[in-house]
């Protein structure tokens, strides 16, 4: 029993994760447009007087989800084809004159630009590291190097590393370390984040980096 137990655990445990991630974001950009689209749809009298509320919400993102998928795609078009690109630099350098909108749009958008970005190396490399005390060692990714204002009070290079927490890997800690005190190891980001949202049951590939 407790052997069919765990093997359902196993089984199910991943599918709730994704689950639960798939609907964190498309609750995240679908609840902007919610009201906007659900009151469109509710103005049908045929369809309002017919359909569940429950029915409605789940239209309505479907609808948001394929027409951000379509603008996406069309402002991608426009922005090789044409002069977009001008119109997205103008629109950079008033936002980044704006006072409080700089701080959100400047973080946002560096944010976005490392993650999809084939040429940067964050959460590529896995290094182990003590932590939370020195008898103890936990899996961490990679950022970057720390900034400057960290690195030269303490007259050392340090790096910035992003501990992901089990089973959410999308909340965890970012400390900073000297670079002598991580271990480098042969271990993809995928192997190393499939290791912790498993709670240690899917085990690293052996296979080289």
């Amino acid at each position: 029993m407790k052997k069919y137990f765990l093997t359902g655990l196993v089984t199910l445990l991943p599918l709730a994760v994704t689950f639960w991630i798939l609907n964190f974001l498309i609750r995240l950009l679908t609840n902007p447009f919610q009201g906007f689209v659900t009151s469109f749809i509710n103005s049908f009298p045929a369809y309002a007087n017919h359909v569940p509320k429950q029915a409605t919400r789940f239209i309505s993102e479907i609808l948001i989800l394929i027409t951000l998928l379509l603008i996406t795609l069309f402002l991608g078009f426009v922005a090789r084809r044409f002069f977009f690109s001008q119109i997205i630099k103008l629109g950079d350098t008033i936002l980044s004159k704006v006072p409080l909108v700089n701080k959100v749009y400047k973080t946002s958008k560096d944010l976005v630009l490392s993650l999809f970005n084939p040429q940067k190396h964050s959460f590529k490399q896995v290094v182990l590291l003590k932590f939370p005390h020195s008898r103890s060692y936990c899996l961490g990714l990679v950022t970057s190097d720390a900034p400057l204002t960290c690195s030269d009070p303490l007259k050392q290079n340090m790096v910035s590393i992003f501990i992901p927490t089990t089973p959410n890997p999308t909340t965890g800690y970012l400390i900073l370390c000297k670079k002598e005190e991580l271990i480098y190891l042969k271990m993809k980001s995928e192997d190393a984040i499939k290791y912790i949202v498993s709670c240690a049951v899917v085990q690293p590939s052996k296979e080289p980096v």
